[in-house]
C-alpha cells in the first residue's frame, strides 16, 4: 500500500517561493561576475614557481591591466608590496611583493599578464673585440655619403631620434658644425641609481649615438655617424653599469610617446634585449614598441648577441624593424662582407622570421666617454688624426643605429611615409646578402631606399600584440586608427588605418 503525501498547504508553498527566488537571483549573481582565471594563463611559469617555493621572496614584477583597478593595487599594498612605477603605455603598473602574493593576483580578473620585471641587457658583443682591427667605413658601406652629398642634402636635419640607452652626453660631435648648437634636444632618465643626471657613464649610449648623428668635428671628419644632423633625444633607462629593467625601458618609451610631437621624434633605437624569451603577445616592451609604431614612430631594435640561439623582445615583435649585423672587414666594399656568428636570427615563438634586415656592426669606431666600457677594454679606445680619443664597439647594438640613421634621413626626404612604408621600402631596397635566414631582406643600401620610389605597407594582416586587444578578438594590423591609439580612447574594431591623420 502506497501512503499518500500530505497535500502542500499555503505556507509551504510560500517557503518553496521564497527558496525558489533566492536561488534564482544567486544564479544571477553568479552569471555577472567575471570568470576568476587560471593563475597558470596569465603569470609567467618562473614567478609561479617562486611563489610555491619561496613565498616570502620579495620579487619585482610588472602587472599589465585589462582595465585599470584600484582595487588591485590597494589589495597589493596592503599584503606588503609596494607600487614602483606607473605604466599607462602599456595599462600596466610595475610593484615588488612577496612572492606568495603573486598567486592571489594571478586570479584578479583585471589582470591580462604579470611578468618578471627582468634584466635588459646592451647588445654590444663584449667577447667579440678585436684589437687588431680598426673600421672607419661603416657609413660607406651603406652609401650615407651619398645622401650627405646631393644637391639638397640629406643629414637628418630637423628629425628628432629617441635614443633609449644608458645616456648620451653633450659633445661637440653632437652640436651643429655651423652654428654650435647642440643637437641633443632633451634629457630624461628613467633609472633610479645614484647617478642623478640624465648622462652616459657607461659608453653604450654615447657610442651609439655618435653612429646615428655624429659629425665628426673631434676628428677632423674621421669618423663620421649616419645623419650628422640630427636631433638626438636622451632617454637613460640603464644604470652606469649597462644594467636596465623592462619597467625602466618602458617607462623610457612611455615619455617618448607623451613627448613624441613636442620633439619631432620619428624613430626611436633601441640596442637593448630582454633576458626572456616569450611571446611577443606577452611581452610589455613589444606592447610599449607597438603603441609607438601605430602612433608613427619607427622602432629600429637590436637583433642580439645570441647568435641562433632565441630572439628576446623587441627584437622578436613582427611589427619593429629589427637588426642584425655584418662585419665590413673595414672596407666600403660589400663584397667581402659577412655576418659573424654572434648575430641572433631565426624564427620567433611566435613563427616571424628574424632580422629584417642587416648593417654594419663589427670593429664601429664611434664616441666614448671614458666610462665602464672604456676601463674594461682600453685596447679598444682609437686616437683619430688629432688624437681625440673614440671607441670600437661590436654587437648588433652598433647595427642597429645604422639603420636608425638611415631613418633619419629617408624621412628628412619623405616626412610623410609611416613606419610601415618605412619598413617596406628599407626591405625591399635592401642587397641581397648572405642567407635570407640570417639576413632577413639583405643588406642596407640608403642610395638604394632614398631613390625607391614603393609606398607599400609592410605589417598587413599581422595581430597586435594581445596586451593592445579590445576584447578577446585577434586585432590586426589594418583594422584601426593607429596614430590615436592609446588606451583610454582606442577602438580597434571600428577605426581604420586610411582614414589615420598622421
Amino acid at each position: 500500500m502506497i501512503a499518500s503525501r500530505p497535500a502542500p498547504t499555503s505556507s509551504s508553498f510560500h517557503r518553496f517561493g521564497i527558496l525558489a527566488l533566492i536561488a534564482m537571483l544567486l544564479v544571477g549573481v553568479l552569471a555577472i561576475q567575471p570568470p576568476r582565471p587560471a593563475i597558470e594563463s596569465s603569470t609567467h611559469p618562473s614567478l609561479l614557481q617562486l611563489a610555491k617555493q619561496s613565498p616570502a621572496m620579495v620579487v619585482a614584477i610588472l602587472i599589465q591591466q585589462r582595465v585599470d583597478d584600484p582595487q588591485l593595487k590597494h589589495m597589493i599594498t596592503q599584503h606588503g608590496g609596494l607600487i614602483t612605477r606607473s605604466l599607462p603605455i602599456v595599462n600596466g603598473f610595475a610593484a615588488r611583493v612577496p612572492a606568495g602574493l603573486i598567486l592571489e593576483i594571478g586570479r584578479t580578473p583585471s589582470v591580462r599578464w604579470i611578468s618578471p620585471d627582468s634584466l635588459v641587457q646592451s647588445t654590444v658583443c663584449t667577447g667579440c673585440y678585436d684589437g687588431s682591427k680598426v673600421s672607419s667605413t661603416y657609413a660607406r658601406a651603406v652609401g650615407a655619403e651619398q645622401a650627405w652629398n646631393r644637391t639638397t642634402p640629406l643629414r637628418g636635419k630637423g628629425i628628432g631620434v629617441a635614443i633609449i640607452d644608458s645616456g648620451v652626453n653633450p659633445q661637440s660631435d653632437l652640436y651643429l658644425r655651423n652654428t654650435g648648437t647642440n643637437r641633443i634636444t632633451a634629457n630624461v632618465r628613467t633609472t633610479s641609481d645614484y647617478n642623478p643626471t640624465p648622462y652616459d657613464a657607461y659608453g653604450h649610449g654615447n657610442h651609439v649615438a655618435g653612429i646615428i648623428g655624429g659629425n665628426g668635428s673631434s676628428s677632423n671628419g674621421q669618423y663620421v655617424g649616419i645623419a650628422p644632423e640630427v636631433n638626438i633625444i636622451n632617454v637613460r633607462v640603464s644604470d652606469d653599469a649597462g644594467a636596465a629593467t623592462t619597467s625602466s625601458v618602458v617607462a623610457g618609451l612611455q615619455w617618448v610617446f607623451d613627448n613624441r610631437k613636442t620633439y619631432n621624434i620619428r624613430v626611436v633605437n633601441i640596442s637593448l634585449t630582454d633576458s626572456l624569451i616569450e611571446s611577443y603577445h606577452v611581452s610589455a616592451l613589444s606592447a610599449a614598441a607597438e603603441l609607438l609604431w601605430f602612433n608613427n614612430v619607427v622602432v629600429v631594435v637590436a637583433a642580439g648577441n645570441s647568435g641562433n640561439g632565441g630572439m628576446a623582445a623587441p627584437a622578436n615583435d613582427p611589427f619593429v624593424i629589427t637588426v642584425g649585423a655584418t662585419n665590413d672587414r673595414g672596407t666600403p666594399d660589400i663584397s667581402d662582407d659577412f655576418i659573424p656568428l654572434f648575430s641572433a636570427s631565426g624564427t620567433t615563438v611566435d613563427g616571424f622570421a628574424k632580422p629584417d634586415l642587416v648593417a654594419p656592426g663589427t670593429n664601429i669606431v664611434s664616441l666614448s666617454v671614458g666610462g665602464a666600457l672604456q676601463q674594461q677594454y682600453p685596447q679598444n679606445v682609437v686616437k683619430s688624426s688629432n688624437g681625440y680619443p673614440y671607441f670600437r664597439m661590436t654587437g648588433t647594438s652598433m647595427a642597429a643605429p645604422v639603420v636608425t640613421g638611415a631613418i633619419a634621413l629617408l624621412l628628412q626626404d619623405e616626412p610623410l611615409l609611416t613606419p610601415d612604408q618605412v619598413k617596406f621600402r628599407l626591405k625591399a631596397t635592401a642587397r641581397p646578402f648572405a642567407t635570407a635566414s640570417r639576413s632577413g631582406s639583405g643588406y642596407l643600401s640608403i642610395p638604394a631606399a632614398i631613390n625607391g620610389t614603393t609606398t607599400g605597407s609592410a605589417n598587413t594582416g599581422i595581430a597586435i600584440s594581445k596586451m593592445l586587444w579590445d576584447g578577446t578578438n585577434s586585432t590586426v594590423w589594418d583594422s584601426a586608427k593607429w596614430s590615436t591609439a592609446k588606451w583610454s580612447t582606442a577602438k580597434w574594431s571600428t577605426a581604420k588605418w586610411s582614414t589615420a591623420n598622421n
